[in-house]
């Protein structure tokens, strides 16, 4: 069967194919477990992701994820250190971070990296946000948790170079981890001894 033969499957996959970070070989076993499903579940699957698309925004301070009607769980979280914040390219390092259980304080959602390469620059980040909140809030300790790549690397010294002027702590994670790793594919005792351990940038 080729695809043309059935445009609805065609039209299908096309979607998918928007769909970053899905590997292209699982495009037609996610298809499949899509048209095998009931209906029933398929509309409860709709109706999840329609619910998350209007009840989730963005915190307009850490750019981490939070309920429209809540506040962030992070920024308004007593028992959390405010003044030290941890520099993460997305949520899902801040979720490697938070496995570890060792990290009291805030965090700041990048949205990525700067990679030229790809066509991103600070100005498609969350920079301007972090300089100014460093600024307004008085933070003494700037963590860079950035994959040790060199694109992270690159955009942690934009960084510190904006801070230069300013009476702030700026450490980064302790070379443990691997050069070129990601921090969001390392077990959490890995991150846990890289936080724990580290130092000035």
């Amino acid at each position: 069967m080729m695809l043309h033969d059935v445009p609805s499957i065609a039209q299908l996959i096309k979607s998918l194919q928007q769909v970053p970070y899905l590997a292209s070989k699982n495009l037609y076993r996610v298809a499949e477990h899509f048209l095998e499903l009931d209906e029933r579940r398929l509309e409860q699957f709709c109706a999840v992701l329609l619910h998350a698309k209007d009840n989730v925004v963005k915190c307009s301070t850490c750019f981490c994820w939070q309920e429209k009607e809540r506040n962030c769980s992070f920024c308004f979280a007593e028992k959390r250190e405010q003044q030290i914040v941890c520099v993460v390219e997305s949520w899902q390092e801040l979720l490697a971070v938070e496995q570890t259980k060792g990290y009291t304080g805030v965090y700041h959602v990048l949205g990525g990296i700067i990679y030229p390469l790809e066509g991103v620059g600070p100005e498609d980040l969350t920079i301007e946000p972090l300089i100014k909140r460093v600024k307004d809030k008085n933070i003494s300790e700037l963590i860079f948790a950035l994959s040790l790549t060199p694109e992270g690397e690159a955009t942690s010294a934009y960084i510190a170079k904006k801070l230069d002027t300013l009476p702030i702590k700026i450490t980064c994670l302790a070379r443990g981890l691997p050069v070129g790793s990601s921090l969001n594919t390392m077990d959490r005792l890995t991150v846990f001894k890289a936080l724990s351990e580290r130092r000035p940038f």
